[in-house]
């Protein structure tokens, strides 16, 4: 449902003298005539949704799509799902990490069906709740956790808290980052400060009174943004994943740390997307040691819900300055937080399904994967790159890896991106849109990702007409 510009057709430098654009245009018209013909009853459904469906889709975002009109799905079952036309797919999006445990895992589907025979929501806790935060705990070497609905709930509640206890207004992220719907996060960098970021929709405050950003990578202006101790809190991803995947500098953990701590502002640690790293996210795998960790998307198999979790100094603060009578106007909860099918979700899913054993099957796999890709990257000599941090892989159009976001925005190429997708779809595969991510599930096999080397290279070959 991506359309095209002027502007993304008319790339220069590299990429213009090896894509031919009249033809990139012209194989984009084919592929879509390719996707309105298999998909006559996905086509029936959007046409009657948009009777009743702003825009014929539930969710706003989901008109962004590759294709003329969005998939509309039946079912799915380990690393594939099944659409209207019943045409059956291999899924690298997984719900854009919310179903990286691949849909319906059985351990998982058992508890949440017991737990709904059994009643679903009480505002009271549940036995399960303990053994997830002492999962958490024991993953993450954080000992207090909560719980939410959404990681951009975790993401709002955490910054609350870090300006209650910090007495600062500030909160300071990564340019180019997302932390899901946190107004605060909605910023960029210009050349005259900080600004809304694109398409930033009603926003209730001016980010420059909120806000400060930096580039990823940056140490220099880091400690410029928070020498004059007002920032509350660092908000970050240990390694960004929403624009390409850019990893840390060497080093660059242990100085943002040290800084944090010299000018007394709270780091959290967004691991939604980076839990991909393995069992214990990033944090665990590279000793990080954060004030707080936020996480949600997969570790309920499917069902709304996150965490976070907080260090002992943290929850002394906390409870030094929250009065009961009043937790619950403060900003932080919700009446079905912490719900019992949630818990249950969350307690099979961390105890059955994201796993050791399950991470030592998807990261060679992702491993696969890239090594697939590069062979034709470097075959057709395409200035692209492969990036991979855990399960999680993804192809950047550029010659060299970024080291911040604001590199990788000046590679992105929305028609070439839109037909990569769209060539993807219409021979069986999805995946994430927005940018070209493939997450590997527990059920995820190497036919799976051998077929998806061969489509990605077919692509390629259609679009230097080499095919």
């Amino acid at each position: 449902m991506q359309t095209g510009t002027g502007k993304d057709l008319e790339k220069s430098g590299a990429e213009s003298e090896i894509i031919d654009r009249k033809r990139l245009k012209d194989l984009l018209a084919k592929e879509d005539q390719l996707f309105t013909e298999k998909h006559p009853k996905s086509l029936a459904l959007f046409q009657k949704a948009q009777k009743t469906l702003h825009g014929g889709v539930p969710m706003n975002w989901m008109v962004k799509w590759a294709s003329p009109f969005p998939l509309f799905v039946k079912e799915g079952k380990g690393a594939h799902f099944t659409d209207a036309d019943d045409i059956t797919y291999l899924d690298l999006c997984l719900g854009d990490t919310g179903a990286m445990t691949g849909h319906a895992p059985e351990a998982s589907v058992e508890a949440i069906i017991d737990r709904i025979r059994r009643g679903t929501t009480f505002m009271l806790p549940s036995e399960d709740s303990i053994y997830v935060a002492e999962e958490l705990k024991r993953r993450f070497h954080l000992p207090y956790w909560q719980t939410a609905l959404t990681a951009t709930d975790a993401n709002r509640f955490v910054i609350r808290l870090a300006r209650q206890i910090t007495g600062r207004k500030y909160v300071l992220v990564m340019n180019w980052c997302y932390h899901g719907t946190v107004d605060e996060t909605f910023a960029t960098l210009t050349e005259h400060g900080v600004a809304p970021r694109k398409g930033n929709i009603g926003a209730p405050v001016d980010p420059k009174e909120t806000t400060r950003v930096v580039e990823f990578n940056d140490l220099v202006a880091l400690e410029e943004a928070l020498k004059d101790k007002q920032v509350a809190c660092v908000l970050a991803e240990p390694a960004m994943t929403n624009i390409g995947i850019i990893h840390p500098d060497p080093g660059y953990h242990k100085a943002l740390r040290e800084l944090t701590r010299k000018y007394g502002t709270l780091l959290v640690i967004d691991e939604t997307h980076t839990i991909c790293t393995g069992p214990g996210g990033y944090t665990k795998a590279y000793n990080l040691e954060p004030d707080f960790i936020t996480i949600g998307k997969p570790i309920a198999s499917g069902i709304p819900a996150s965490a976070y979790g907080f260090s002992q100094s943290v929850a002394d603060l906390i409870a030094a300055k929250t009065s009961v009578e009043d937790c619950d106007t403060g900003g932080i909860g919700g009446t079905l937080a912490g719900n019992s099918l949630a818990m249950a979700a969350m307690r099979a899913t961390l105890e059955k399904v994201l796993t050791e054993e399950a991470y030592k099957k998807t990261i060679p796999l992702a491993d696969r994967f890239t090594a697939g890709v590069e062979q034709v990257i470097a075959e057709y000599k395409l200035p692209w790159i492969v990036k991979q941090l855990g399960c999680r892989a993804e192809y950047w159009f550029r010659p060299t890896p970024p080291k911040n976001g604001s590199e990788a925005a000046h590679a992105v190429d929305s028609d070439l991106d839109r037909y990569m997708h769209l060539c993807a779809l219409n021979r069986g595969i999805l995946m994430t849109p927005f940018h070209n991510m493939a997450l590997i599930s527990p059920q995820t096999c190497e036919a799976d990702i051998d077929k998806h080397t061969q489509v990605f290279r077919e692509s390629v070959e259609q679009l230097l007409g080499k095919h």
